[in-house]
């Protein structure tokens, strides 16, 4: 029994198997898994099992936020004192998710307990929650080049990564998934693609540890490079913020650059965050009408792409401009409100990394091979050079 086959919807979300056939396509749109008689899902021992799998998820994750707020206590005064101050709690998660997942597999349990790995439920709610961290205020503040750069950026890598990956010969919903982490936002952006495309679990999850390998040495050396190069605090900033891929690294990189560095880095990765949902369209509408779309098949009409389309997302932009209304009625009090709302959504993304690391096949994972190693490093690198170059125009002159 899989997670999948557990569920009682048809929304559609994050697939567990990518089907081998177009027919299999077809009927996978609307299933992610087997189906399973509701008496034998539903009786007893289903329960019992599911709440053994929740007590799992729920003390990993704990575990999580143990050693994410400990650890840079511990490492303080050592030689790692840098690298654990810069560890972000999805490593934590998906490594404890790993281990837990060799655990219950030994023990003969991870099939039993799937129905507790909510992983979709926990992205969606953790990404709807994050909608609250992006103020539009200040967005708009530094309109003119934090959104020239950030449309240009994301246009511009998005489209070098899906080209590229498709030269390696890498699954469309694979290419989406990279094109979409190292384009916009690492993880976040990634997990709204998978909703979009329907990616496989393993997928999502060879997509984040790559995404976590390349942010934490992004950490400390665009701030070292920033320095070489002689970049002023403000395209220093963009550059930061352009190119590291989690929220959390782009504040300890610009912490090192500086503070005017971090101000900027801070506003051009939150620009970069509130385009995400526009991706998710775009890339919902892409998929339902070419990709997935059978030769000779009749153009699906807006129905169709509004069934397709990851209701989430707005959530996340409903998020954003209540937050963004509240703070402004609310005043200094209200940024109370949003640090409780941002520690909860945390919680729901721990919860996320912790079941996807439950949840993967080794096996896919080591099929994927090295292929989409060598995009992503490729993208990268591309990244930094377009964002370098974007930065030094459009901030030369900027003054806070």
């Amino acid at each position: 029994m899989t997670a999948d086959a557990t569920r009682t919807g048809n929304e559609p979300g994050i697939s567990a198997d990518e089907p081998s056939t177009a027919s299999e396509r077809d009927t996978s749109a609307t299933t992610a898994g087997p189906a399973e008689p509701t008496s034998v899902a539903r009786d007893g021992a289903f329960w019992a099992w599911t709440a053994i799998g929740l007590l799992i998820v729920v003390g990993l994750a704990a575990l999580t936020r143990y050693l994410e707020q400990n650890v840079p206590a511990w490492a303080e005064g050592t030689a790692v004192e840098d690298i654990g101050a810069a560890i972000e709690y999805p490593v934590y998660a998906i490594l404890l998710g790993l281990l837990g997942n060799v655990a219950v597999t030994l023990l003969g349990w991870r099939d039993r307990i799937a129905a507790a790995f909510r992983t979709e439920f926990f992205i969606k709610t953790g990404l709807v929650l994050l909608g609250a961290s992006i103020n539009l205020a200040v967005i708009a503040s530094a309109a003119g080049p934090a959104i020239a750069q950030a449309i240009l950026l994301i246009s511009g890598v998005f489209l070098f990564t899906w080209w590229l990956a498709g030269r390696f010969g890498l699954d469309d919903k694979l290419r989406a998934l990279l094109a979409s982490a190292v384009s916009i936002c690492g993880v976040s952006a990634a997990i709204a693609a998978a909703g979009a495309v329907r990616a496989r679990r393993e997928q999502l999850a060879y997509t984040a540890s790559l995404v976590i390998v390349f942010a934490l040495p992004s950490i400390f050396i665009l701030p070292w490079l920033a320095d070489v190069f002689g970049l002023s605090d403000a395209v220093a900033g963009a550059w930061i913020g352009g190119n590291i891929d989690t929220t959390a690294a782009v504040t300890a990189a610009g912490a090192l650059a500086g503070e005017e560095a971090l101000q900027i880095a801070s506003i051009v990765k939150v620009t970069q965050n509130a385009l995400m949902g526009v991706v998710a369209v775009a890339l919902t509408a892409y998929f339902t009408l070419r990709v997935e779309r059978r030769p000779g098949a009749a153009r699906p009409g807006l129905a169709e792409l509004w069934t397709r389309f990851p209701k989430f997302v707005l959530g996340f932009i409903a998020a954003s401009v209540i937050a963004t209304w509240y703070l402004d009625a609310a005043g200094a009090d209200g940024k109370a409100t949003i640090a409780i709302v941002n520690d909860l959504r945390v919680w729901f993304l721990i919860l996320a990394f912790v079941s996807i690391g439950l949840e993967v096949r080794v096996a896919s994972l080591r099929e994927a091979g090295w292929r989409p190693v060598a995009v992503f490093a490729s993208a990268t690198v591309f990244n930094l050079a377009l964002a370098l170059a974007l930065a030094s125009v459009l901030f030369r002159d900027f003054s806070g």
